[in-house]
């Protein structure tokens, strides 16, 4: 999982005596284990997603909710052994690490490894000790650290963060990549650091190589103006659960058909959310994107009179209605 060239950087820092930070924003070993033979992966029970694997504790786990199986030794579709882990958390790197640089300190800093009083703090001693000489993270290792001797710092899969289905993933990106980036070489000495990407060419990829801030600035106001996002809109989420996916998806369709008489245009949906079952319940979602200048309080009464339309109707007084504004 690291370039020739990112390796190649490493050894170098580390023949030098310089500390090393990779940033990998998924923690466990294996986000998906896949049967080869049909293609089938364990999911959570309890949420519509794959159950990630975790090496340390050996255990599939859902980052959700918290549901946890054994690794299944065959697919429990099709009865093959031919199961395979696709993709790679902070506990594979650090693995492989230990493989690949055997003398070297190696540490990780995420949500796992950092669960017991005092980890955190601990972990950030060590390192400024110069008792780890290459330390992997999450987000965790981008904001707030301050190190001497960090000579390169690596983010491993930078075209994570460009997808995410959000109107803010692109910020979010070049916020979070140059974070990271400014671990390196902080104090006295210049850094290196060193982004891994099928897209190279991606325009925030490029920004934050050449801490072009203003440039991504103007860009992505462009993009909010043009299809109405703030800060030229307003955006309320509308989101209803329930355990029955029948019943949340009817009073969904109930309650768009009522904002839509009142706010037109302005309203999206109702589609399932990212993620269309967590915890057992069912979320579907309608948006709201409202033009600066609108009576906020006549916004707010409209949307709790209709929302409580749906206890009248015997089918949808069990659905929960939760409004998030500006959820940005």
């Amino acid at each position: 999982h690291l370039s020739h060239r990112l390796y190649e950087e490493m050894r170098m820092q580390l023949k030098e005596d310089k500390k090393v930070i990779l940033f990998q924003n998924r923690r466990g070993f294996a986000p998906v284990v896949i049967c080869q033979s049909c293609g089938h992966s364990e999911q959570c029970v309890n949420c519509d997603i794959t159950l990630t694997y975790h090496k340390g504790s050996h255990q599939l786990r859902c980052h959700y909710c918290g549901y946890s199986i054994a690794p299944p030794q065959r697919c429990k579709s099709c009865g093959s052994f031919e199961l395979k882990m696709q993709g790679f958390g902070t506990e594979k790197i650090e693995e492989d690490l230990q493989i690949l640089f055997p003398n070297a300190s190696i540490a990780r800093m995420d949500l796992d490894a950092t669960r017991k009083k005092n980890a955190f703090q601990k972990l950030v001693d060590r390192f400024e000790r110069g008792e780890i000489d290459i330390l992997i993270g999450t987000q965790m290792v981008a904001k707030g650290l301050d190190f001497d001797d960090v000579g390169l710092v690596g983010v491993l899969s930078a075209d994570s963060m460009l997808n995410y289905p959000d109107f803010r993933a692109h910020e979010r990106a070049y916020q979070l990549m140059s974070q990271v980036a400014g671990r390196a070489g902080r104090r006295e000495e210049r850094g290196l650091v060193l982004i891994q990407s099928y897209r190279p060419d991606h325009r925030i990829i490029q920004q934050v190589t050449t801490y072009s801030f203003e440039e991504m600035f103007r860009e992505q106001l462009a993009d909010r103006k043009q299809y109405h996002y703030p800060p030229y809109y307003r955006v309320i989420h509308v989101e209803m659960r329930h355990p029955k996916v029948e019943v949340v998806s009817a009073a969904a369709d109930f309650l768009a058909q009522r904002l839509h008489g009142i706010f037109g245009e302005r309203v999206l949906g109702p589609e399932f959310a990212p993620i269309a079952r967590v915890r057992g319940q069912y979320q579907k979602r309608i948006i709201l994107k409202l033009e600066q200048g609108l009576p906020l309080p006549k916004v707010k009464d409209a949307l709790l009179t209709e929302s409580k339309r749906l206890q009248f109707h015997k089918d949808h007084r069990k659905v929960r209605v939760y409004f998030d504004v500006d959820p940005h």
